[in-house]
């Protein structure tokens, strides 16, 4: 598995070709199918919940036949534990890009919470996925948070010594800053039905983060 070094600092594993599900090289056709089964199982999985969800519900979203799911994923608790590392990985390299536009760590913060929010705008199911793996997949889930909390790790150690921000455990800092993101956009995006987090909310949000981590805003 290769990395890509995004604008920010964060590394972002780029998965091998996808596969098979007996292990064989996929044709672009192949690669397209696979596509629209994850996004059908994006769906499913977010409007009927892993119990309720079936191999029949998304292949009938996908447009494909049943038995062409099974070309791609053994099971539904395959295709799902694909999806949740499909999402992270998006969701992860949307926040490092938007990361990249602040000249300060304040400012770095405040555009990667906004692509974080406009990320679970696009993708509201995020939410109802993520809960789902605490059940469905623990591994899944812990290597959702644990990738995001990694990338914060290393953004604010760099920003500890380049003296941007206050002296800290990065780790207990980067899970802080996860869970205000993860309840804000609950907040504002997805119980609101919103494409957007208001400006004062940002605005407010960006002066508490600042005065956290113990930087100008």
């Amino acid at each position: 598995m290769t990395h890509t070094e995004t604008p920010s600092g964060w590394r972002i594993e780029e998965p091998a070709p996808p596969r098979a599900a007996d292990g064989r090289a996929l044709s672009s056709k192949g690669e397209r199918t696979r596509r629209r089964l994850l996004e059908a199982a994006e769906r499913v999985f977010g409007e009927y919940g892993w119990e309720d969800a079936s191999i029949v519900k998304i292949t009938e979203a996908a447009g494909v036949a049943q038995g062409t799911f099974y070309r791609y994923f053994p099971s539904k608790e395959a295709i799902f534990e694909e999806l949740v590392d499909d999402l992270n990985r998006r969701v992860r390299r949307a926040m490092s890009e938007g990361a990249a536009r602040g000249r300060t760590r304040a400012e770095a913060e405040r555009y990667g919470f906004e692509a974080f929010f406009r990320f679970t705008a696009e993708h509201p199911a995020l939410y109802r996925i993520i809960r789902q793996a605490e059940f469905a997949s623990p591994p899944a889930l812990h290597r959702h948070y644990e990738k995001i909390a990694a990338g914060y790790v290393e953004a604010l150690r760099i920003a500890m010594d380049r003296g941007e921000i206050a002296r800290g455990d990065p780790e207990v800092l980067a899970y802080a800053l996860m869970g205000i993101g993860e309840l804000v956009g609950m907040r504002w995006i997805l119980w609101a039905g919103a494409d957007r987090v208001p400006d004062h909310v940002l605005d407010e949000l960006s002066r508490f983060i600042a005065r956290g981590l113990g930087t100008a805003e």
